[in-house]
Order: C-alpha cells, then structure tokens, then sequence
C-alpha cells in the first residue's frame, strides 16, 4: 500500500487578487517539487471529487452553505469576511473539491487501497467556523472529512494534528467538547485569530507559543503534551491539518521550523497511527506561504509519511 496525493484542478483557478499569499503558485511550488525531486513517481495521484451538501451540512448551518453558494460571482471577487477571504468565479467549486479531497481519501483508505493521504487543495479550511468563513477558509475541509469518516465508517475515535502557525479556530468551534475528537495543536500566540488560549475545552490540546520560539521547544511541547494525549486516546484515524507558515522563511509567522522539523513532526503522528489505526492518515494542506520553503517541506511531509 502506498501514499495518495490527492488535488483538483478547480483548486489553482481559485485565487483572491494577484497580490494574495494564498494563491495558485502554492500548488505549483509543491507539484514543481515532487517532480523534481522523483517524489511524485512514487505517489497514487487521484483527482479529488466534489463534496455533497450533506456533506457540507454535518458541520456547518444551512445558512453559510447557502450564503457561499448563492454569493458565487459571476465576474470579480466578492467580500465573504473581508477582501483578504473573498470568492472569485470558481472559489466554490475549489471549496467544493478541498473538502471532497478529503472524503476521497477516506474512502480510499479506508477500502486498503492506501496506508495514507496528503490532500493538496485549497481553499483552506481550518479558519472556517462552523457559521463563518475567516482566514483565507470557507469550509472546514477537516472537519467535514471527520464527521463523514464518522458517519460513514462508524469510527469512534478521531485525532486531529494542526501544526500551522495560526491556531485553528473553526475546527475548534466544531468540535470543542466532543469526546469523539481529539485535537492537538500549537500555534504562535498572540497572531491572528488569536484564539485558544482562553479556557479550552478537555479534547482541545492546545500549545501556545510565543514569536521567535525555537523548534526544539516545540518538539518538546509535542512530546510532553501531545504524544501521552494521543497515546491515552488511541485514534482510530488521524487528520493532519498541514500548515507550513511556522517554517522560519515564512512571513505569515516567526516561528523556526525546517524540512527536518516537519519530517519529525511527521514520523511522531505516523507512529501514533501505526499503533492504534493500521497507520491511516489523512493530512490536508492549510498554509505555508514562502513558496520555496513550502516546496521543500510538503516534500520532506509526503516522503515521511510515504517511508521514503
């Protein structure tokens, strides 16, 4: 069994103006990279489908879902949040395929087609709340791959792993007091959306850190915290929500991870999954916006969790 590489073409055609951060060059500086590097020969690369309304609606109301549809522009951008998360002509049909990435993969996974999936997609989804979009996100891609990994396969233990540099507000709105989901999660704090930090919930592992804060704290953060939380809850199945701005090249934080740091972080969660879920992983792409440096470290994600 090998490594999916999941991703749609619907997905480059979504851009919020030339001058964005979360724009199509992203998916060209990770296909670039797997290509040069031989990676990508190694991969089972299947077109994500597109996620149902249902599917939609096991995590967010009806009213956002309708909002988003029925604002799709014809022409131009429209303001969602504010212009630095707004929808262009094909924002929801892309939406539609980053969450439908995920349920693919499930599916895929769950039938031993493969041990484990990177989900290159975007829009993001880790800021959108189950009534909001924020953040450059409009659905939670995550969330809704749970819920349906949930109802579908009838899992009853489900981890999540956020190691962007923001913390994931919307799928902490999700899930927030549901003993079926764990998440744990560091982030830079005080950034946007500065949340997390105040009172969270029991199944919310959150790791605060500050700016300038050195990667062996935060490997020391993940295996004082997180590992005895994941190895106390024996995951059946584990997302990734996979954000590469904590990488120090990147603009969008200051934090000091590199490829070595990610391939650590990598071989952490796919120990975890060996143990207790045959080593099923779903892990989607939220940020990471130094195009090089996100490259070179999706790279040295998927070669991790490939055993490359």
């Amino acid at each position: 069994m090998e490594t999916l590489f999941i991703t749609h073409s619907s997905c480059h055609r979504h851009e919020m103006h030339s001058w964005h951060p979360e724009s199509p060059a992203r998916l060209d500086a990770i296909n670039d990279r797997l290509v040069a590097s031989g990676l990508a020969d190694f991969l089972i690369h299947l077109p994500a489908r597109e996620a149902q309304e249902s599917d939609l609606l096991r995590v967010h109301t009806n009213d956002h879902v309708r909002f988003l549809r029925e604002h799709s522009p014809q022409e131009g951008y429209f303001n969602v949040d504010t212009e630095e998360t707004c929808m262009n002509p094909h924002t929801w049909q892309a939406a539609l395929h980053a969450a439908g990435a995920g349920l693919e993969a499930i599916d895929q996974i769950m039938a031993g087609h493969a041990r484990n999936a990177f989900c290159a997609v975007r829009p993001p989804g880790h800021h959108a709340e189950p009534a909001r979009a924020s953040g450059f996100c409009f659905l939670n891609n995550v969330a809704i791959g749970v819920r349906y990994a949930q109802q579908q396969y009838g899992l009853k233990r489900i981890a999540i792993v956020d190691f962007d540099v923001h913390h994931g507000n919307g799928t902490e709105a999700a899930f927030a007091n549901d003993e079926s989901v764990m998440m744990c999660s560091f982030f830079q704090y005080p950034l946007f959306p500065n949340s997390g930090v105040d009172h969270p919930a029991a199944n919310m592992h959150n790791s605060p850190v500050a700016a300038y804060t050195k990667a062996d704290k935060i490997r020391d953060l993940v295996t004082t915290h997180w590992l005895p939380a994941l190895d106390a809850f024996g995951p059946e199945l584990i997302f990734i929500s996979a954000g590469f701005d904590a990488h120090r090249e990147d603009d969008m934080g200051q934090l000091d991870l590199v490829e070595k740091d990610y391939i650590w972080l990598t071989s952490q969660v796919k120990a975890i999954a060996d143990k207790y879920s045959g080593g099923r992983i779903v892990s989607m792409l939220e940020g990471g916006y130094a195009l090089s440096a996100l490259g070179r470290s999706v790279e040295a994600h998927i070669r991790t969790l490939a055993g490359l």
